[in-house]
């Protein structure tokens, strides 16, 4: 037990300074620099090494209390940093995947009603050309069929139609923000292809599947969580920019970077989702007593869905 908890500790030890203390030294080096530069000498590197060597120089750092008292007080303030951008990340995230925006204060719900508006036009007008496209190369390949000849390649018009319906949202827009329904996306597939209520299924289904699944599942949304939080030091960042205008530009490019992460951490995050449904659920039901010689079905789906909701009288319908 005591090796458990020493190396409990050394790990606990090692993600508080890797996630916290490092990035929060970080921040609080470049906010020393702010304030030391400001706007006017924003890029004098001179200026910043001798107000350095001025420090090193200092007589207070000599002695060893004044050195261990700054050194507990950066590593403080390194940690309270840290936090705050975890604390940023987190309201992040839920603006990102914005699963309860019809519950946000009025101001900001009418703005992301107005925004989901406009992702469902756009959505609409991108479905109605991927469906001209599909019905064109169908015709197609049909009028192949007919003379003879070998089915055509799929038309590089009907993949780029595809793609850019994807680019607004995998399915028809339920949500003010592409990461937000991409998430929500495998629960509506489930639902459309197999009966299969997610929400209610995937409590039993991760007791059922093995831990490689598992950690699969949960690394995948550890990287979503991650790029929210990298997207709360760029909030932080705005600070030194309001002293140092350099900081204005280190904000925007972690913004930006934390986004494009979010958006590739909530695709994987999304197949891992719907690969473990596919892969487990009719384990799940086989664990359950149900008879389920095959794959998932949509019989399979249901009958889930009817018993893990304490709705048996529903599985003739």
């Amino acid at each position: 037990m005591g090796d458990i908890l020493a190396e409990l500790g050394k790990n606990l030890a090692d993600r508080w300074l890797t996630l916290l203390v490092l990035p929060g030294a970080l921040y609080l080096a470049v906010l020393a620099a702010a304030r030391t530069l400001g706007q006017e000498h924003a890029l004098d590197l001179p200026r910043l090494a001798h107000r350095v060597s001025v420090l090193a120089n200092s007589t207070a750092l000599h002695s060893t209390t004044a050195l261990v008292a700054i050194l507990v007080a950066a590593l403080l303030g390194a940690a309270a940093a840290g936090m705050a951008a975890q604390g940023i990340g987190s309201v992040t995230e839920n603006l990102w995947l914005a699963s309860a925006w019809r519950t946000w204060p009025a101001p900001l719900r009418d703005l992301a009603g107005r925004r989901l508006r406009a992702r469902q036009a756009s959505w609409d007008q991108a479905n109605a050309s991927y469906l001209a496209e599909r019905d064109a190369a169908g015709r197609a390949r049909a009028l192949s069929r007919l003379r003879g000849q070998a089915a055509p390649a799929q038309p590089a018009s009907l993949t780029a139609a595809r793609e850019a319906l994807t680019r607004i949202a995998p399915e028809y827009p339920a949500r003010p923000t592409w990461i937000g329904d991409r998430v929500e996306a495998v629960s509506v597939r489930l639902n459309r292809d197999y009966r299969l209520d997610l929400a209610t299924v995937w409590p039993s289904l991760w007791l059922a599947m093995p831990d490689t699944a598992r950690t699969e599942v949960t690394a995948s949304r550890q990287a979503l969580t991650s790029a929210t939080t990298l997207a709360g030091w760029g909030v932080l960042y705005l600070l030194p920019g309001a002293l140092w205008w350099p900081g204005l530009l280190v904000a925007a490019a972690t913004v930006t970077a934390a986004y494009r992460r979010a958006r590739a951490a909530a695709d994987t995050y999304a197949r891992t989702l719907d690969a473990t449904a596919h892969l487990y659920s009719s384990d799940l039901a086989r664990q359950l007593g149900l008879d389920q010689p095959g794959p998932l079905s949509k019989d399979t789906g249901w009958r889930l869905t009817c018993i893990l909701q304490g709705r048996a009288e529903l599985l003739d319908s």
